[in-house]
């Protein structure tokens, strides 16, 4: 039997190489940014086409490349930056060209132009899957271009593995930001499809921070800095209030490198306790500097993920600075004592002190109502006949009886009672719908079940024509940061499906004139930011159509909430439609949407 274990070709060995290194358009994006720093450059120009599957380019006035160093950086293991073995442990830059451009030649064409400023001309290579096709003297500017055209190109399999663009793209500008931020001093620009996106001049943290994230950052920012036995942490945080839903603008920095870490992530919401709900996560941007040997950078292919020498002193030092930025900024909210919530009035004779005696103490008015309500549950559960009469304020102009209610044939849950007998319903904690059915007790879960009628219904809306809309009394303004302005203008035809009415008001800028009915007015602006916030959301976590995302994320931002109190009708009809869905059992997010207690479960509890 012959040899069986051969050498790979070095086209076949780049591919592989390429698959961990580039593993979508904005991985290539992020090298190339990473290259242009270390090449000094003082501005960058990021170009991008159909999401950087039809070009990517990047243009820096950087110090350019010698006639063989460019020819040099798309070799295997080529690097400036290496030179033996404790190199790895004392990095202190990305790496300037090489490295990943042997990666993303063999899956990509490359067109490569650099110049020296002590040079005449420049050079210009062009590259295919590895192969050098032109190697020549060309006239550029001082600095370096690069553009990679037809990603994947020779390795269909990958291609197909590609996201939507919207997708691509969000990730493309995920990977700008986290640059931009780590620079600022370097001025920085976006061009999607020939439309600028970002124009970020030079400047301060803080500036790049707004002209990234939109002005309404300004007043939202608080400077953070601690140190302590050589480490350094500093940047800015947001303030409580200015938390969001959806985890979005958190970026940690070690030596200017963006770093993914959960355990500090940790740090930061834990100094946060008690002042954002648990389900939100607040805004930060901050840099640990910090002795290079004692990091590990080479954890993962893409250096996101590293490891500190004492990762519970770099913990400890990371909570106490946002702690003492909360603090020094008045953010950490005082008591009241002026506003006695926590104790009961009591029927004190004297001004001056309070009566320890064992008097009874008055009732309240909203003590008297409770009482009233308790004795009418009671009087209806012995005459189930009856009705509990709640009149719902915001439902005064809509019979809920007439409304239309889809029939279901395969009605599971809400089987038929005793003939003459209506069935009734009750809200738990404000949580939960609770109803009387033949073989035991319905719990419907509102906020799980709503989300599932309104996601169907959005679906079933976007497939048709413009939906009804009700005009703004004050039309809203919405500031956005430039990426969500392009986003915005990229769904507006669906958003104009769902009944949003909207008009450009320059300046990455736009203004509401209508929402869809189901909106009450007042609440245009905050749930239009949180139909973005969650799109962006599902886009990064979730494979979905644009339509089928747009759907999930209305139904989230406008379904009722836990803690939303519901009227006796608002219970019927969201148990109805949701019987009459395709699909009941599930929320679009996979909770659990109802479940019935069987009678012989329920006798169970008290054997």
């Amino acid at each position: 039997m012959g040899d069986i274990i051969q050498l790979l070709p070095d086209a076949i060995a780049n591919q592989i190489a390429a698959g961990e290194v580039v593993q979508r358009p904005a991985s290539a994006v992020k090298e190339m940014l990473e290259n242009a720093i270390d090449a000094e450059a003082t501005n960058v120009q990021l170009i991008i086409k159909d999401a950087g599957k039809t070009l990517m380019q990047v243009v820096d006035n950087g110090k350019g490349m010698s006639e063989m160093d460019a020819r040099m950086c798309f070799e295997r293991h080529a690097t400036s930056k290496i030179r033996k073995t404790n190199d790895l442990f004392n990095l202190h830059t990305y790496g300037f060209r090489g490295e990943a451009m042997a990666s993303i030649a063999a899956v990509a064409q490359v067109e490569l132009k650099t110049k020296r400023k002590e040079d005449e001309l420049g050079t210009l290579i062009k590259m295919e899957a590895s192969k050098l096709i032109t190697q020549e003297e060309t006239a550029c500017n001082d600095g370096t271009s690069i553009a990679v055209k037809n990603l994947f190109y020779n390795v269909p399999a990958r291609r197909n593995f590609l996201k939507s663009n919207p997708v691509e793209t969000r990730h493309i500008v995920d990977e700008f930001q986290r640059v931009a931020l780590a620079y600022p001093n370097v001025g920085m620009q976006l061009y999607q499809n020939d439309l600028e996106t970002f124009h970020l001049p030079s400047g301060k943290l803080s500036q790049r921070i707004v002209n990234l994230f939109g002005k309404n950052y300004q007043q939202q920012l608080a400077p953070c800095e601690e140190e302590v036995e050589g480490v350094k942490v500093y940047g800015y945080i947001g303030k409580p209030q200015s938390a969001k839903k959806t985890r979005g603008e958190q970026f940690f920095y070690a030596n200017d490198r963006f770093i993914k870490h959960p355990y500090l992530n940790h740090a930061v919401v834990d100094a946060y306790e008690g002042l954002i709900p648990k389900d939100s996560f607040p805004f930060y941007i901050l840099k640990i500097e910090i002795n290079p040997e004692k990091i590990d950078i080479n954890v993962h292919p893409t250096k996101t993920e590293i490891k500190f020498e004492d990762e519970r002193m770099i913990y400890g030092l990371v909570k106490a600075a946002v702690k003492k930025a909360l603090g020094v900024n008045n953010l950490i909210p005082s008591i009241d004592f002026d506003n006695e919530i926590n104790f009961p009035l009591m029927n004190n004779k004297s001004s001056h002190a309070p009566s320890f005696r064992h008097d009874k103490p008055r009732e309240t008015p909203q003590q008297k109502s409770n009482k009233e309500n308790w004795v009418q549950l009671f009087e209806n559960f012995e005459n189930p006949t009856n009705e509990v009469n709640y009149q719902s304020s915001v439902n005064q102009e809509i019979d809920m009886e007439e409304a239309v209610t889809f029939q279901s044939t395969i009605n599971i849950a809400k089987e038929k009672a005793v003939q003459g007998e209506r069935a009734m319903y009750y809200q738990l904690h404000q949580k939960y719908i609770v109803s009387q059915v033949l073989s035991g007790l319905l719990l419907v879960n509102q906020q799980a079940a709503h989300e599932r009628v309104l996601y169907e219904k959005y679906l079933i809306d976007l497939e048709g024509t413009k939906n009804m809309s009700q005009q703004c009394l004050f039309p809203a303004t919405v500031t956005l940061n430039p990426a969500d302005y392009a986003l915005v203008h990229e769904l507006k035809e669906e958003l104009l499906i769902l009944g949003f009415q909207i008009e450009d008001f320059g300046n990455n800028s736009v203004v509401i004139q209508g929402m869809p009915l189901d909106l009450q007015s007042g609440e245009e602006k905050e749930v239009f930011e949180g139909i973005i916030e969650q799109f962006k959301h599902n886009s990064n976590e979730l494979q979905l159509s644009k339509k089928e995302n747009l759907a999930r994320t209305l139904a989230r931002r406008v379904g009722k909430k836990e803690g939303d109190k519901l009227h006796v009708e608002e219970m019927k009809s969201i148990v109805d439609q949701l019987f009459a869905c395709q699909k009941s059992d599930f929320s679009p997010d996979g909770a659990k949407t109802y479940t019935i207690l069987s009678m012989d479960a329920i006798g169970g509890l008290f054997a």
